[in-house]
C-alpha cells in the first residue's frame, strides 16, 4: 500500500491544527475548558501540525541541488525541514504540559521546547520570505502564495511573542498569561488562513508556503 502526499493532505492537517490551537487559546473558550483540557486540545493539534510539516517535507523535493557546478541546499526543503523540526518540539512540549508537575519539569520540558519550536517556526518563515526576495515576489498581494508567506510569519511572530510570555518564573507562574494564551490565539488564526486557503488544491504544485510556515 502506498501513500501519495499531497497539498490537499498538507493543507488539512496545518488547517485542523490551527484550528486546535485557536480552540485551545481562545480567551472565551480555553477558560470554561479549564487547563488540562486546553492542553489536550494542543497536544492533539500540534500532532496535526508534524502530520502536516512532514507532508510538507516531502512535497518540498530534494534537498539539495546543483549551483554553477557546486552542491547547494534548496531553501524550500530547508524551510520545510526547519519548521518539522519546530513541530516536533512542539509535540514534546504539549505532550509534557499534561504531566509536569514542577517548576523545573515546566521550564525544561514545557517552556524550553516550546521557545526552541517558536524559533524554528521563525527561521522556517524567514526562508520563505529570503524565496520571496530572489524571485521578486516580495510585494504581491494577489498571489495565494505571497498571503501564505506573510501570514505564517506573522503567526510565527506571534507564537514567538506567545512563547516569551509563557516564560516560567522562579516561583512557577507564567510571567504573563494574557500574552501567552493571546500571542497563541492570534498565531493560531494566522496559521489557519494560510493554510485554508490552500484546501482543494491538490492539481498545483506545492509552494513552499500552504502550511504553517
Amino acid at each position: 500500500m502506498l501513500i501519495h502526499p499531497t497539498l490537499r493532505m498538507q493543507s488539512w492537517g496545518f488547517t485542523i491544527g490551527a484550528l486546535l490551537f485557536a480552540l485551545g487559546s481562545a480567551p472565551w473558550i480555553s477558560t470554561a475548558m479549564g487547563t488540562a483540557s486546553a492542553n489536550t486540545v494542543f497536544f492533539v493539534g500540534s500532532w496535526f501540525f508534524t502530520a502536516a510539516a512532514f507532508v510538507q517535507l516531502v512535497l518540498s523535493g530534494p534537498a539539495t541541488t546543483t549551483d554553477q557546478g557546486k552542491p547547494a541546499i534548496r531553501a524550500e526543503w530547508l524551510s520545510a525541514a526547519t519548521q518539522l523540526l519546530g513541530t516536533l518540539l512542539f509535540n514534546i512540549s504539549t505532550g509534557a504540559a499534561l504531566h509536569a508537575h514542577t517548576i523545573k519539569g515546566e521550564e525544561h520540558l514545557v517552556w524550553n521546547p516550546n521557545a526552541e519550536g517558536s524559533v524554528a517556526f521563525l527561521l522556517s518563515s524567514a526562508l520563505a520570505v529570503l524565496m520571496l526576495l530572489r524571485v521578486n515576489q516580495i510585494w504581491e498581494p494577489g498571489s495565494r502564495d505571497w498571503q501564505s508567506v506573510w501570514l505564517n510569519m506573522l503567526g510565527s511572530i506571534a507564537f514567538g511573542i506567545s512563547a516569551v510570555g509563557a516564560f516560567i518564573t522562579r516561583d512557577g507562574t507564567v510571567m504573563d498569561d494574557v500574552l501567552a494564551t493571546g500571542g497563541t490565539f492570534v498565531g493560531a488564526l494566522c496559521f489557519f488562513a494560510a493554510s485554508a486557503m490552500f484546501l482543494g488544491k491538490d492539481d498545483e504544485p506545492a509552494g513552499e508556503l500552504a502550511g504553517a510556515s
